[in-house]
């Protein structure tokens, strides 16, 4: 079995969410596998504390640094994934709950198709990707492990998005580094230069998909950076209106229905039935 990516978290200042966050990686991201907490000076003490015990008792193999003077979102996750270097990397919204399998399905739609440089889960709160409704947050599942398993069941089609979306996504590391990386120069928030990213990888023939099988929920979506969304309007004339397009399009209408006839038919869980693999 291939080595699964990085797990970067951007540590936010929702302690509530981030100890959420944490305690869903524990228990559906494989034991081992490598998570950095990057704290652009975010977190308060008691955000600290949360992240010093989860440290300490965590099955993943974690580490975290913070930063003395903040730098912005996108500037610092830019630097972060400059670290990884060729690395696969999963960012994960600080405010998100990874569903069972979440992290070895979309690493299993990287290594399915060698011309996808991004792979983004559903999600309640993805935008695009939104699940059970597009383009609308809906409040968290209320069985994420039966919504893991539901997607499990569905066709790997691997649909194309306009760009990937920042509750979780699977970047290709040499991708990523063809693209000249993060722009953290030009945009403030994650939200933004995932945009910006995507778009440049699509111009360079690289894919930004969907990974049907997995879910991560969020509480919310993520915003734009003050003049974020001019500095996309102008380097990318026709950005709102192609999002647009694939809204009222909806491409995606035919999966989610199908994801939502899984769920109904999902029975109790199988006791001897591994949900990382």
């Amino acid at each position: 079995m291939h080595e699964l990516p990085i797990v970067v978290v951007p540590v936010g200042v929702d302690d509530d969410a981030l100890d959420a966050c944490l305690a869903a990686l524990d228990l559906c991201t494989p034991p081992g596998t490598r998570v950095w907490l990057a704290d652009d000076a975010q977190a308060g003490p008691r955000g600290h504390a949360i992240v010093e015990r989860w440290m300490a008792r965590t099955p993943l193999k974690a580490d975290y640094t913070r930063r003395q003077r903040p730098i912005g979102e996108a500037a610092h996750l830019g630097e972060a994934l400059d670290v990884c270097g060729d690395a696969d990397v999963a960012v994960l919204a600080p405010d998100a709950v990874p569903a069972p399998g979440w992290l070895s399905r979309l690493s299993g739609c990287l290594a399915a198709d060698r011309a996808i440089a991004t792979a983004t889960p559903w999600s309640n709160a993805g935008e695009a990707a939104s699940w059970p409704r597009i383009g609308e947050i809906d409040p968290l599942p209320a069985d994420l492990d039966r919504l893991a398993r539901a997607a499990q069941g569905m066709p790997t089609l691997y649909p194309e998005l306009p760009a990937a979306i920042g509750h979780a996504v699977l970047l290709r590391g040499s991708a990523r580094k063809r693209a000249g990386g993060v722009d953290g120069a030009s945009y403030g928030s994650w939200y933004a230069a995932l945009i910006d990213l995507s778009l440049r990888l699509s111009g360079l023939g690289w894919r930004n998909v969907l990974c049907d099988s997995a879910f991560v929920a969020r509480h919310g979506e993520g915003v734009p950076g003050d003049g974020d969304m001019d500095t996309l309007a102008v380097r990318w004339p026709d950005w709102h209106a192609r999002l647009a397009g694939f809204l009222m399009s909806d491409p995606l209408r035919g999966s989610r229905e199908r994801l939502t006839e899984l769920l109904a038919g999902v029975g109790p869980p199988d006791p001897q039935r591994d949900l990382f693999h």
